[in-house]
């Protein structure tokens, strides 16, 4: 008698959890999604020439957990009775966000951005279903934690996505680049807060645009020689190989011959025997070309690929992500491992260098960088992202040495030391590129590319900020036109987040 008694509770139990279920389900469907199930009955008796009758919503994150609203549906006033797709913020992450259109087909798909990558989780199917295959169907996704649509809660704060756009708004103004872009990285879990590129346009109306050129983002569709950002993971490469040492001295002639290619410094001067700080702090090539002639062309070859990934795609949550181009690193001439070390010859994705930069600031971890951090479905069911372990890719005490050696260039070397923070520490690093003559081969003798990255607090970074633009004009050096705003993002954050001091 005793054992049908625990069987009768066992049964009552399950009943019960499955009216709980159903229960649950019916409040969903019917309080909580009523309007757009209302909106598919009608659909049957309204002949539609819009199929966008449902999608779900992409949000935004704010610093204190809340979420906004970045794209949603927005009712028109037609005979079709449609929605329209609607960006409360405009031009706000416009190429990151991305834009729903009509496709080839006649239907309206996600085109660029996140709309496009998470096209299948944010669309909705328009055919009308029996309410009770809904309502069961539903009920079995729960129970076998399947997935269905539903909506994106992203990773970007709106608050510094705008002061990131604006920092775009006002560096187009003093300088006119071709082409400008910035991201503001957690490095320890590639969690993305802001992306920018500049120019850009407005969602809501992004068939203004004459050319559609303006929608991709060439922060992952784009490669671009990078310059002296670059020299930090040549002497990270070289620490953690052996090949040098932090107290390693060299003879910088100011000019040298590899392959019967001639390697200068920036200003062709010598500074005769000189410690590894002073090639970071200097921007020294003739130094970054000593490093990579010591640690050999295998070693430098296996940090650059195997280690930093820079001809890999990073994995990023964007449609159309390419990886770089290192053809010189699988080459017999020492000269294209020369020129690599300070980042000229070698091609890569902005959002890819960051990725690379982001271990120095991390203890030396490869992470994916990404901007969904969530997905919440249609069940009700919130299910949060995995991207995967951070992969070791240097020791850490490798990191911590080039980080302070960063951190020496922050405070002594850019702008004289007039922008060292009191309380905070900043590890930064600058670059000014040569950009590559397509038409003629080599290089314009007027064209250089500007870039500028740092992390703070330099020990323990909450943020890894990059910042880059192609052919800025009115100065030639990327101290000049990226050292104040990167300055100025910095104090930026450490306000909005109140991070507190390290020093």
């Amino acid at each position: 008698m005793q054992r049908y008694i625990g069987r009768i509770r066992v049964l009552t139990a399950v009943c019960v959890l499955a009216a709980l279920i159903i229960i649950g389900r019916l409040y969903y469907l019917q309080i909580m999604h009523g309007e757009a199930y209302a909106r598919r009955a009608d659909a049957q008796f309204v002949s539609t020439q819009d199929p966008l009758l449902d999608r779900g919503t992409v949000y935004f994150t704010d610093k204190d957990g809340n979420q906004i609203t970045a794209a949603t549906l927005n009712s028109v006033a037609s005979s079709t009775a449609g929605h329209q797709r609607y960006y409360p913020g405009g031009s706000l992450a416009a190429q990151e966000i991305g834009f729903v259109a009509y496709n080839n087909d006649n239907t309206q798909k996600g085109r660029y951005g996140l709309e496009k990558y998470y096209d299948q989780v944010l669309a909705r199917d328009d055919t009308y279903s029996n309410f009770f295959v809904e309502l069961f169907g539903g009920v079995k996704t729960a129970l076998q934690g399947g997935q269905s649509q539903g909506d994106i809660i992203t990773t970007i704060e709106p608050s510094v996505q705008a002061e990131l756009e604006r920092t775009m708004v006002d560096y187009d103004k003093s300088w006119n680049p071709d082409l400008a872009g910035g991201v503001v990285m957690d490095p320890k879990t590639g969690e993305i807060v802001a992306m920018a590129v500049s120019p850009t346009f407005d969602l809501n109306s992004f068939g203004a645009q004459s050319d559609p050129l303006i929608y991709a983002n060439p922060m992952v569709q784009n490669v671009y020689e990078m310059g002296s950002i670059i020299k930090p993971l040549t002497m990270a490469a070289g620490l953690d190989s052996g090949a040098i040492t932090e107290q390693t001295t060299y003879d910088d002639t100011g000019c040298i011959t590899v392959n019967t290619k001639q390697i200068c410094n920036y200003d062709f001067k010598a500074r005769g025997v000189i410690p590894m700080q002073q090639i970071l702090s200097q921007s020294l090539n003739v130094g970054a070309s000593f490093i990579a002639t010591t640690m050999g062309q295998a070693t430098m070859r296996d940090y650059f690929l195997n280690h930093y990934d820079l001809n890999q795609e990073t994995g990023i949550d964007l449609p159309g992500e390419v990886h770089g181009i290192v053809t010189n690193l699988n080459a017999p001439q020492q000269v294209g491992y020369d020129t690599a070390s300070f980042g000229q010859g070698l091609a890569m994705t902005p959002i890819e260098t960051v990725r690379a930069l982001a271990t120095l600031a991390n203890g030396g971890f490869l992470v994916t960088p990404h901007f969904v951090k969530a997905i919440t479905y249609d069940t009700g069911v919130t299910r949060e992202l995995g991207w995967g372990e951070p992969v070791p890719v240097l020791k850490p005490q490798t990191a911590t040495t080039v980080t302070r050696m960063l951190t020496v260039v922050a405070d002594d070397a850019l702008a004289h030391g007039k922008d060292k923070l009191e309380h905070h520490s900043v590890a930064a690093k600058t670059g000014t590129a040569q950009i590559a003559n397509p038409a003629g081969g080599g290089y314009y003798a007027d064209r250089y590319l500007h870039s500028f990255f740092g992390y703070f607090p330099s020990y323990d970074a909450r943020f890894i900020v990059f910042l880059f633009a192609v052919y800025p004009k009115g100065a030639p050096y990327a101290s000049e036109t990226w050292g104040p705003p990167f300055h100025q993002l910095v104090q930026f954050l450490i306000n909005y987040y109140n991070i507190p001091p390290d020093r």
